[in-house]
C-alpha cells in the first residue's frame, strides 16, 4: 500500500478499527486516534490488495464488477433507509392517539369501558373488596414478561414499579437519538414523578452507534435506594464488638437502568481491556433501551397478557455482574437481619458473559452490564 493511499484511509475502515468505547467519544476525540490507527488500517489494506494480487486477471475483473454492483446495492439501501425513516413517523403521529388516550386511560381506571359495572368485587371468603381501578401492575406485568426486561427487575422493585403510570418514547434531532420516559404516582420510594433516558447515537451507514446515553438521577428517599444493599457483618468467633459493623453494596436492579455507563474523560485511561468492557456495557444498555421502545411500549398489552411473541433473541443470555465476595469469609446479614443466600444472589445477577460478534455498534446482542452506585441524596 503506498503512502498516497495510507492517506487516504476509508473512514468506515477506520471506524471498525477503533475500539467501541473510543467510537463513543466525541469526533473531537475520536480525529486523535486517526494516526495512531493508521499503520494497522495499511497492514489490513495490504491483506485486501494481497488477496486481489492472487486472483488471475479474468476473475479479477469480475470481482471489480461484483464491487461496482454491491455498490449500486449500497446507495439504494441507502434511500431504502431514509424512506423507511420518513415512514415510521408517519405512523409514529398515528400510534400516538393510542397509546396517550385509550390505553393510558384505560389502565390508569381514567376511562371506563363498556360493560363495566359497579358492582363490588368479591374476594375469595365473600367479603366485599375494594374496587379495583383501572389494570393493577399493568407496566410491572407487561416488563416481567419480557426475559430481557424481566432479568433486570428485582423482587425489591416490584414495590416501585407498581407505582408506573405509563411508559413513552420520542425521537431527539439536536442531536440524534431517542428519549425514554417513566410516568410514576407519587410513591414512597423517591420524589421523581417522572424517570428519563436519553440516547445519543450517530449513524454509521445507517447503523447506530452509541455515542453516550444520560438518565435522571433518581432521588430517593432516606433508606429506599434500590440499587444498593445494606449488609451486616457478623464478627468472627471470640471477638467482641460493641457496634454491629455495616457495608453498602451495589445489588441487581431495574433502576440501575437510569445510571448508564460512562466513557472516561481522559481517552489515555481507556486501554483495550477497560474498551472491551464498555462497549459490553454500553450495547447492553443500548439493547434495553431499544426493547422497551421497539417491543415493550408499541405491544404493552400483549407482555401483560403473556401473548407476546419471546421468540429466540434472548433466550439463555444473562447478565455480567457478580456481587463481590465477601471479605475474610465473615456472614454477612441484610438489613433486616435475614442471612443472605450467596446462591440465591448468584442466580439474580446471573453470572457469566455471553458474547456475539464482537461488533462496536449498538444493535441488538445483548451484552453483560455492571450496575453503577446508586445516586442518593
Amino acid at each position: 500500500m503506498s503512502n498516497a493511499n495510507a492517506d487516504n484511509v476509508d473512514v468506515s475502515d477506520l471506524r471498525a478499527a477503533i475500539p467501541a468505547a473510543a467510537a463513543a467519544l466525541s469526533a473531537e476525540d475520536r480525529a486523535g486516534l486517526v494516526n495512531a490507527l493508521k499503520n494497522k488500517l495499511q497492514s489490513l489494506a495490504g491483506q485486501h490488495t494481497d488477496i486481489l494480487e492472487t486472483l488471475s486477471p479474468n476473475v479479477r475483473k469480475r470481482v471489480e464488477v461484483l464491487r461496482e454492483t454491491q455498490s449500486e446495492h449500497d446507495e439504494l439501501e441507502k434511500k431504502f433507509f431514509e424512506e423507511r425513516a420518513v415512514l415510521e413517523a408517519k405512523y409514529e403521529k398515528f400510534y400516538e392517539p393510542l397509546y396517550t388516550k385509550q390505553r393510558y386511560e384505560i389502565v390508569n381506571g381514567v376511562l371506563k369501558v363498556e360493560g363495566e359495572t359497579n358492582e363490588a368485587v368479591m374476594d375469595g371468603e365473600g367479603n366485599k373488596s375494594a374496587e379495583e381501578n383501572g389494570v393493577p401492575d399493568f407496566w410491572l406485568t407487561a416488563m416481567k414478561t419480557n426475559e430481557m426486561l424481566a432479568d433486570k427487575i428485582s423482587e425489591r422493585d416490584e414495590g416501585a414499579l407498581k407505582y408506573l403510570k405509563d411508559i413513552k418514547w420520542g425521537r431527539i434531532n439536536d442531536p440524534k437519538g431517542f428519549k425514554l420516559e417513566f410516568f410514576f404516582d407519587s410513591n414512597p420510594y423517591f420524589k421523581n414523578s417522572v424517570l428519563a433516558k436519553t440516547y445519543h447515537v450517530v449513524d454509521d451507514e445507517n447503523e447506530p452507534i452509541l455515542e453516550k446515553a444520560i438518565g435522571t438521577k433518581i432521588e430517593w428517599y432516606p433508606g429506599k435506594c434500590l440499587t444498593q444493599k445494606v449488609l451486616k457483618k457478623k464478627p468472627k468467633k471470640g471477638v467482641k464488638i460493641v457496634k454491629p459493623v455495616t457495608k453498602t453494596e451495589n445489588c441487581r436492579s431495574f433502576f440501575n437502568f437510569f445510571n448508564p455507563p460512562q466513557i472516561p474523560d481522559d481517552d489515555d485511561d481507556i486501554d483495550d481491556e477497560l474498551a472491551e468492557e464498555l462497549q459490553d456495557r454500553m450495547e447492553h444498555d443500548y439493547n434495553i433501551g431499544s426493547t422497551i421502545r421497539d417491543k415493550l411500549i408499541p405491544h404493552a398489552v400483549s407482555w401483560f397478557t403473556g401473548e407476546a411473541d419471546q421468540g429466540n433473541e434472548y433466550h439463555g443470555l444473562e447478565d455480567d455482574y457478580d456481587d463481590s465476595d465477601d471479605e475474610d469469609g465473615d456472614d454477612e446479614e441484610g438489613e433486616d437481619g435475614d442471612k443472605e443466600e450467596d446462591e440465591e444472589d448468584e442466580e439474580e445477577e446471573g453470572k457469566g458473559k455471553k458474547k456475539r460478534n464482537g461488533s462496536a455498534k449498538a444493535g441488538r446482542g445483548q451484552q453483560g452490564e455492571l450496575p453503577p452506585l446508586c445516586q442518593q441524596q
